[in-house]
C-alpha cells in the first residue's frame, strides 16, 4: 500500500509541477526523433499513457521555433492543396488511408520546397487539457516523420500541438470528435 501511495503522490506532485497548459506546446522540427517504422506507421501504436512532456531530445518553448529563429503561426497560411489527416481515439499512428494522404502531401511539398510548413495536432475534448497537448505533440511529430520519410527536410518543418483548444466541430459526438483527432498543415513562403 505504501508503494502505491508513493506512485499517486509522485504524479500528483509531476501534474502540479506540469501545470495547466495556456500556451501551445510546440517543438523545433531538427530535434525530433527520425522516422523508425515503414510505410502506413511513424510511430508506435498506441496513445500512451504519459500526459505531460516531450520526448528526449526535443524541446518545447511557448511559440513555434525554426532554425533558432522564432516561427509566428500567424505567418502561416491555409494552403488548399495539402489535406488534413486523422487519427483514431488516443492514438497517434498513421493510418493506411492518411498515409495515402501524406504521400500526396509530400508530393506537394518537393515540388515546392520554397513553401515552410507548420503541422498542427489536434485531440477532441476528451481527457486533460494537459493530456491532449502531449497527445496533439505526438500527432504533429508522427506526421513530421512520416512526409521526412518521404523526402520532405525537416528543415522546412515546423510543429505546434493546440490539444483540445481549436476544435473543428463543436458538437459532443463521435462523429464530431473524429474530426477534430487530426493533424492541420499550414505554408509560408521561405
Amino acid at each position: 500500500m505504501d508503494k502505491r501511495a508513493l506512485v499517486a503522490h509522485a504524479v500528483i506532485v509531476t501534474m502540479l509541477m506540469v501545470g495547466c497548459a495556456k500556451t501551445p506546446a510546440t517543438t523545433t522540427a531538427t530535434s525530433a526523433p527520425a522516422p523508425t517504422s515503414g510505410p502506413g506507421l511513424s510511430s508506435p501504436a498506441g496513445g500512451g499513457t504519459s500526459g505531460g512532456g516531450t520526448t528526449a531530445g526535443s524541446t518545447t518553448t511557448p511559440g513555434p521555433a525554426t532554425s533558432g529563429v522564432r516561427a509566428v503561426p500567424g505567418d502561416y497560411k491555409v494552403t488548399p492543396e495539402l489535406a488534413d489527416i486523422h487519427f483514431d481515439f488516443d492514438k497517434y499512428d498513421i493510418r493506411a488511408a492518411d498515409a495515402k494522404i501524406l504521400d500526396t502531401n509530400a508530393t506537394w511539398l518537393k515540388q515546392n520546397a520554397d513553401r515552410f510548413l507548420l503541422i498542427e495536432g489536434h485531440c477532441d475534448e476528451r481527457g486533460t487539457s494537459e493530456y491532449n497537448v502531449a497527445l496533439g505533440e505526438r500527432r504533429a511529430k508522427s506526421t513530421m516523420n512520416y512526409l521526412v520519410s518521404r523526402g520532405v527536410a525537416a528543415s522546412r518543418i515546423t510543429i505546434v500541438s493546440y490539444g483540445e483548444e481549436r476544435p473543428s466541430c463543436k458538437e459532443h459526438q463521435e462523429s464530431c470528435w473524429a474530426k477534430n483527432r487530426r493533424a492541420h498543415f499550414l505554408t509560408k513562403r521561405g
